[in-house]
Order: C-alpha cells, then sequence, then structure tokens
C-alpha cells in the first residue's frame, strides 16, 4: 500500500490540504510527480534526492510515484519539499508512519538537507487546526508566525534529519513561540498638518466609519499627508483582525516568518503605472494591493494618472469589500474590505482654481481630464473634499492641530457604537448592505426628507442616497446620537457635493 502523509498548497490567500502519495515500484530508478505540480514541485525532486542522502539515509533505487490529491488542483511553490522526503522515508521503512500521519509538513530542503522558510506558514497552521491534525512541521525560522495559531501543535525543525528522528520518536521537536507584539508606534501625526480644517474632519469621518475619500486639490496643498496620516488615526486592530492580515501578508511573501503579528493596519500607495491585475490579482491568483490593504488603507496618489481598467476594475471591490478572481488555473474569493483615499489634481497642471498660479490647461483638457474618473466609479465614493493650498500664515504658525491620539479616542467610540448596534455581523458602516442601511440610519423624516430632494435635484443615484445614508449615520456615532437628524444628513452632503458642485460627477 502507498504511504500518505500531508502537505499544504495556497490558492489565494487560504491554504488547501494535500494528499501526497509515494509508492515504490521495481522499475528503472526514477522520480516521477503526478497531480499537476507546478514547475517549482517538479524540481524538488533533485532537492529531495540530495537532502536524504545528506541525512544519511538511503534514496531508494526504484522508481518513486509521488501522487498529490486532490490530482486536479495546481500545485505550486516548494513547500512540498518536506512531505515528499517524508513520504519517501516512510514508503522505505527509514522512518516510522504513526507520527507522520498526525501532523502537516511544510518547508523548504536545502541540498544538505536544511530546511528553509517558506512564504503562507500561518496559512498552513491555520489549516491544519481546521483540518484536525496533531500539528504542524515547519522551518525553525516560521514557527513563531505559524505559533500565532492557538490550539495547535506547532514543531520547529532545522533539518529533515531532525524531522526524521521525531517520527522515529527519538527526539522531540520544540514547539515554536509566538513573538511578543510590540504596541504600534507611529512615525506621522495629524498634528503635523496645518490648516486644512475640513478635510481633517473629512479624515475623521473616513476613519469612523470605513468611508471612501477623494482629495481633490493642485500640489502641495496637503493631498498626501493627509493620505498617510488616516492610519494613525484608525482604530487598534482586533486580534482576528491581525491574524487575517498576517496571514495576507504571509501569502503574499511581505511579511517577516520569525516576526510577530501585524499591529498596524495596512497602507498600500502603489504607483501609477499598476495594472488591473496587480490591484486585484492575476492569473497566479495571489492577492493583488486591493487585498494588502484589508482592514487598512489604500492610498492611489494621482488617481485620474492610473490606467483606466486598473481605475475602473475597482467599481467591484469597493461595492462588495471583497475580489472574485475567476482565472484558468482556479477561482478564488479575496478579502478586500478597505478605505480608499484618492488623491487628484483639478487638472492637468494642477494650478485650476489656485489662488496665485494660473491654470495654462484649455478647457477642453480639464473637462477630459475630469472625464477620466466615470460615474459609477465617483458613486462609490463617499466623500469628496476640495483642498486650497495653505496659507503661510498657517504653515509656519505655532497653532497645532488635534494630534491623532485624541482624534482615535473619539474614531473609537465611534465604532464602539457600530459594533454594539451591528452586534459585530459588520465592523463599520461602510460594510452595511443595501437592505440594512435604512434601520441602521434610523432617520427622522425631515432627514429623510432633505435626502430626497437632495437626491430629486441632483439627480443622483440610489446608490449615493444609501451612501449619504451611511455617512450620515457615522456623523451621527461621532456624536453619540441614536437617530440620523437633519444636521447630520446636511452635513453629510456637503462632505461629498465639494466637486459635484462643479461637474466631475
Amino acid at each position: 500500500m502507498p504511504s500518505v502523509v500531508y502537505g499544504a498548497t495556497l490558492s489565494g490567500v487560504e491554504a488547501v490540504r494535500v494528499g501526497v502519495e509515494v509508492d515504490l515500484l521495481r522499475r528503472l530508478p526514477q522520480v516521477v510527480m503526478v497531480g499537476l505540480p507546478a514547475p517549482s514541485v517538479r524540481e524538488s525532486a533533485d532537492r529531495v534526492r540530495s537532502a536524504i542522502v545528506a541525512s544519511g539515509f538511503e534514496f531508494p533505487r526504484q522508481r518513486v510515484v509521488v501522487a498529490l490529491a486532490p490530482a486536479d488542483l495546481r500545485k505550486e511553490g516548494t513547500a512540498f519539499d518536506l512531505p515528499i522526503a517524508v513520504g519517501i522515508l516512510v514508503e522505505a521503512k527509514q522512518v516510522k508512519a504513526a507520527r507522520a500521519a498526525r501532523y502537516l509538513f511544510v518547508g523548504e530542503l536545502s541540498l544538505s538537507g536544511e530546511l528553509r522558510p517558506v512564504r503562507g506558514t500561518l496559512a498552513f497552521a491555520w489549516l491544519a487546526r481546521a483540518e484536525g491534525f496533531t500539528g504542524v512541521v515547519v522551518p525553525a525560522a516560521c514557527a513563531p508566525e505559524a505559533a500565532l495559531v492557538e490550539g495547535i501543535e506547532v514543531r520547529a525543525a532545522t533539518s529533515l534529519a531532525e524531522v526524521a528522528a521525531f517520527l522515529d520518536e527519538e527526539l522531540e521537536l520544540p514547539l515554536g513561540v509566538p513573538r511578543p507584539c510590540d504596541p504600534p508606534a507611529f512615525a506621522a501625526d495629524l498634528r503635523d498638518l496645518r490648516g486644512q480644517t475640513g478635510a481633517r474632519e473629512a479624515l475623521e469621518v473616513a476613519a469612523a466609519g470605513g468611508h471612501n475619500l477623494l482629495l481633490e486639490g493642485p500640489p502641495g496643498c496637503g493631498k498626501t499627508m493627509l493620505a498617510a496620516r488616516l492610519p494613525t488615526i484608525l482604530p487598534r486592530m482586533t486580534l482576528a483582525e491581525a491574524l487575517e492580515c498576517t496571514r495576507i501578508h504571509s501569502v503574499a511573501g511581505l511579511h517577516a516568518p520569525d516576526a510577530g503579528a501585524l499591529q498596524v493596519r495596512p497602507f498600500r500607495a502603489p504607483h501609477h503605472s499598476i495594472s488591473a491585475a496587480g490591484l486585484v490579482g492575476g492569473a497566479n491568483l495571489r492577492p493583488g494591493e486591493v487585498t494588502l490593504a484589508h482592514n487598512g488603507v489604500l492610498f492611489l496618489d494621482e488617481f485620474p494618472e492610473f490606467p483606466r481598467g486598473a481605475r475602473e476594475v475597482l467599481r467591484g471591490p469597493l461595492e462588495d469589500r471583497r475580489v472574485v478572481l475567476a482565472r484558468a488555473s482556479g477561482r478564488v474569493v479575496l478579502p478586500a474590505a478597505f478605505s480608499l483615499v484618492a488623491a487628484a489634481n483639478p487638472c492637468p497642471c494642477g494650478n485650476h482654481g489656485h489662488p496665485s498660479r494660473p491654470c495654462i490647461c484649455p478647457e477642453a483638457a480639464r473637462e477630459r481630464y475630469r472625464a477620466r474618473l466615470s460615474g459609477p466609479l465617483i458613486d462609490r465614493i463617499d466623500l469628496r473634499i476640495e483642498l486650497l493650498p495653505i496659507r503661510p500664515s498657517e504653515l509656519l504658525g505655532n497653532e497645532e492641530g488635534e494630534s491623532s491620539a485624541v482624534v482615535r479616542e473619539r474614531v473609537e467610540r465611534a465604532r464602539e457604537r457600530q459594533r454594539a448596534r451591528y452586534a459585530d455581523t459588520v465592523t463599520c458602516n461602510a460594510e452595511l448592505r443595501a437592505e440594512q442601511v435604512q434601520e441602521a440610519a434610523q432617520a427622522d423624516s425631515k432627514a429623510l426628507s432633505l435626502l430626497q430632494t437632495y437626491l430629486e435635484t441632483g439627480s443622483a443615484s440610489a446608490r449615493v442616497g444609501r451612501r449619504l445614508l451611511k455617512v450620515a449615520r457615522t456623523l451621527a456615532d461621532l456624536e453619540g446620537a441614536t437617530r440620523v437628524r437633519t444636521d447630520h444628513v446636511a452635513r453629510a452632503i456637503g462632505l461629498r457635493c465639494d466637486l459635484d458642485e462643479r461637474g466631475v460627477a
């Protein structure tokens, strides 16, 4: 009977269990792999052969057939080196099989038999717990990351020889210990920003409700400074959010395996030359920028300069807060609950509306530039603020604005009210579904009448109406009000229509 040990492969941000079946046949010596292995998996045959010999074992002088099940799932990565090696040793009766059946094995092997780290270790440990394994055997360098998952044994090994001794019960591999997490520290602070009172209010509302924000203004007015300070006022991540973000970044290879869980919400700022696949994910089904920004902020500077395909592909994630990738290699659903902050100049030269610098762009050029932001895309942005240059007296004065810590306290209180109201079914007002918005708002008749008047006179869509109610609900939460009043709706309209009045949407 063929021997079976278990490894795993990554699909999106999740790990999928893979059975590694090994059979030895009386044929000419050869290693045959079946089950849709990628080139990186096929190449493991030579690494495994050298690692087994270097570890003091004998490589079978037979035909080694390695079947990776399920056979219709493509397997990628170097994490199969260890389970393949263990499977060969078990089938060759060079190590005992009892323990091997109870653990999930993950790791890349060097030619000398040492274990090297792999990406996605946290996802593998998550899978091992969900599938009921006793534990997971990982490279020692990855053990602190895998140990973030509670309720599962994480065994840290440095070599194939140690793993073999563990399976023969001659050695107890040490248990992985998660690295202590330092409290989040920010180099930037909201007090660094001078002036821009209206933009600061919009930033606080965006943080309190998870809303999307568009900042328009000439170069140097503080758009990038504002966006960079949004993470400093967002609520601290819960343990579940921190583990989810850590898993995503680990799968993408952006998280050091010996580091603790992420403590600071992600802030992703891709260059405007990025492709649509770079934003949402490509044919390899790895997470794109919108997923890397999950539970955090996606900042798109020079928004109109992004390729049209990259801009328009954001419609789905902004509405559904997830990405569904369907490619030839498979289909995955990736989380994408982020706050978008987009920054744009008012025209190609950037000086339209500047109090002292003349704009050199023809009217037709300005209209073409603004038309790059389509109506359906603009509909999905809740807050839109026009910024003007900061006056020298504000820039050089001694008066400082509120610090990020003070604003964050108000934001966290507003988020607590939202969690209590929604019983943790959603984390913020921006995540409300269409059928939940009106019930959550609890708006009085005058507030609804004002909203209806605005929608009728402005020919706005139903989506805009729902998003205005969400913003009004956030404004009420910041004040501690139980119901949405007229002044909340009026302020929500004011935080959105700055650019509507100038014909952007």
